[in-house]
């Protein structure tokens, strides 16, 4: 038998794994596609396992692969290594897939349909044991003294040094219109034109609205201050208001997205852009962050990212 004694170095799971696939496969090349790595890799990783051990595991030759008496009495323990590896594969996979436990989200209303549901939806498919409580508000929660273990929030300064905030998405508004009321007036080609038009803002009791724009040479800049025709303090609500031809409105492409990809909401004055903004999740900053909050975060990093693959930026 061979004896792996403390004059010897432990091998490496993996390279016993390549290497019992190799004698499984009779080729490094058939071994290498099955393993999805490069032949080169396979055919060292098993030079290596060779020196670690310090014994010919294979006998090679241009047409052939055989292996040497001790190389066999390897291969017996490393096709168990296999096993085993298979083995606590599954055992996480089935533990993750038992994941189990509640979570409390936080959200702002306008993105409760386009973004969280399809998230949340998504998530429980794959994590069924998990609850969901959602709580959509405009305001910023307390997550500490409200217990939400995750918030989406955009562009929000953390006063809290507790709370870790998490970039999921980064994007700008764009200055929109139905093409019914592009259709009826001139539409502006400077910032300063705007202000002959029907200026719809996202705002809560403000007399004035102002709106920084940056010039696509990225050199000019301005600014300009407006009463609004009308405001709402909840983009879905805008978005009815601008459908029907109510005026020019800032829209974030993150609210109903489909409006601007179907063209019922055209962008104007492109070549003047708004300020960039960022969604982010945002969750308590301790050391042990619970599982389910530790895989709804990764796994809502990636579905949001799919849901909206290009964003004006």
């Amino acid at each position: 038998m061979v004896s792996l004694g403390p004059q010897n170095p432990m091998p490496d799971l993996n390279s016993l794994i390549i290497f019992a696939q190799v004698i499984e496969s009779s080729s490094f090349s058939k071994a290498a596609r099955l393993l999805k790595m490069p032949t080169s890799t396979v055919s060292r990783r098993v030079a290596e396992l060779e020196r670690e051990l310090g014994v010919r595991l294979l006998e090679r030759s241009t047409r052939s692969l055989r292996v040497t008496g001790v190389g066999s009495e390897v291969l017996e323990h490393a096709r168990r290594s296999a096993e085993i590896n298979d083995a606590i594969a599954n055992i996480a996979s089935n533990h993750l897939s038992n994941v189990s436990g509640t979570l409390r989200i936080s959200a702002p209303p306008s993105i409760s349909d386009s973004l969280l549901a399809p998230v949340v939806v998504a998530f429980q498919e794959t994590y069924p044991n998990v609850r969901i409580q959602a709580f959509v508000t405009e305001r910023i929660v307390d997550q500490i003294a409200e217990g939400i273990d995750l918030a989406f929030r955009v562009d929000e300064t953390l006063h809290d040094s507790s709370l870790v905030a998490i970039k999921i998405l980064t994007y700008r508004h764009l200055l929109v219109a139905a093409p019914a009321y592009v259709k009826k007036f001139d539409m502006p080609k400077t910032p300063q034109e705007l202000l002959n038009h029907r200026l719809l803002a996202f705002s809560f009791w403000k007399p004035e609205n102002t709106w920084k724009f940056t010039h696509i040479n990225r050199r000019d800049t301005t600014t300009i201050t407006f009463k609004p025709f009308l405001s709402i303090n909840e983009y879905n609500g805008l978005a009815t208001a601008l459908l029907s031809g109510a005026g020019i409105c800032d829209f974030p492409p993150i609210v109903q997205p489909e409006l601007i990809r179907s063209g019922r909401l055209v962008e104007i004055m492109p070549k003047w852009h708004f300020p960039i903004f960022h969604l982010s999740l945002v969750h308590l900053g301790n050391r042990y962050t619970p599982r389910p909050v530790r895989i709804f975060k990764e796994f809502a990093s990636a579905k949001v990212r799919s849901l909206f693959p290009s964003l004006p930026a």
